[in-house]
């Protein structure tokens, strides 16, 4: 096996026993302290399944999706090393499109106005 087939196995089986273990491990002992909420040493003060706001959230995706399109489009600068400078930069034209025209339906949908 080659070196990059014999790290995706190991990295696999790692995860999956440490998956396995972070589940049985809570399991074999549980008793009231660690089955109560714990709120900076205090009892919690109201319930912690509060209504969350919808826009809030929608922004806050928004927000996310326009913050990874700058992480990917950040080393377009060398994109000119590549072996094909102009398919790069058909892609990214392409994909800031499809963002654009997501943004401007989402916009004219109602989806950015905070207040109604």
């Amino acid at each position: 096996m080659n070196l990059i087939t014999t790290v995706l196995l190991i990295a696999t089986a790692l995860s999956l026993v440490l998956m396995a273990v972070s589940f049985w491990l809570p399991q074999m002992s549980p008793d009231a302290e660690k089955l109560s909420p714990y709120e900076c040493g205090f009892d919690p003060l109201g319930s912690a399944r509060l209504p969350f706001s919808l826009r809030f959230f929608l922004v806050a995706i928004l927000f996310l999706l326009f913050d990874l399109e700058i992480a990917l489009l950040l080393p377009l600068p060398w994109g000119n090393q590549l072996l094909d400078p102009k398919m790069t930069l058909i892609w990214v034209i392409a994909v800031v499109g499809i963002l654009t025209l997501g943004l401007i339906y989402e916009w004219l949908q109602g989806g950015l106005e905070w207040a109604e």
